[in-house]
């Protein structure tokens, strides 16, 4: 009997962890946030507990489980809305290299070694770092790489100064621009903050998208 309970749970909590992660949404492993790992670890945990446990009810685990897919699913839906909250739970990209030269102050904040950095160019079959024009560390850990081009002429690297309607400030400091400066660029264009959904600095050119120009969930 302990035999099939064990067997039966197993299952069980296979295809009800299979659905529950259907429901949180399609996302790969590598690119797990903070909050969906906590989540995965502590969904592990409380099946675990519950196939060793055979003799408490499946639903004192069904029932944390459940709780924690809702608000994993909150929490997605929050992130989505507001970009400081996403910022401090999911962290944001890091500029490893900038121009083909590494930037050991953001390496140093990010704890990223040059071990970490020369085993993420290998993966990536780069065979030193001059060839690599920008590398943006991610929040899931992955380092995002952009070679140079063939005859190794610099491109000016989009640098994003508007997100969801929220100034980049560093992104500015970067270009050597201020508040000021964007919000008078906006005024040329006759645009306010809130209309704008993304804004990128390119070539010494802003390059806008709108709001209005997003695409709408149909009635």
């Amino acid at each position: 009997m302990e035999l099939f309970n064990v067997v039966y749970r197993t299952l069980f909590f296979y295809f009800f962890i299979t659905l529950a992660y259907r429901i949180m949404g399609k996302r790969e492993v590598g690119q797990l946030g903070v909050i969906d790992l906590i989540v995965s670890i502590l969904i592990a945990e409380l099946v675990a507990i519950s196939i060793e446990n055979i003799n408490d009810s499946i639903f004192l685990t069904i029932l944390p489980i459940s709780i924690l897919v809702i608000l994993e699913l909150v929490l997605a839906y929050i992130s989505i809305k507001s970009r400081t909250f996403r910022t401090i739970f999911g962290g944001k990209p890091s500029l490893i290299i900038v121009n083909g030269k590494i930037n050991y102050h953001e390496m140093v904040k990010q704890r990223y070694s040059m071990d970490d950095l020369l085993l993420s160019l290998r993966q990536k079959e780069i065979r030193d770092i001059e060839q690599v024009e920008y590398a943006f560390l991610e929040p899931n850990g992955k380092l995002s790489i952009f070679k140079y081009n063939f005859f190794k002429i610099k491109s000016a690297y989009p640098m994003p100064l508007i997100i969801d309607g929220s100034i980049q400030t560093k992104a500015l400091d970067y270009i050597h621009k201020d508040k000021t400066w964007l919000e008078n660029e906006l005024l040329k264009k006759k645009l306010n903050l809130k209309d704008v959904f993304y804004a990128f600095y390119k070539g010494s050119k802003i390059y806008i998208v709108k709001k209005s120009d997003t695409i709408k969930k149909n009635n």
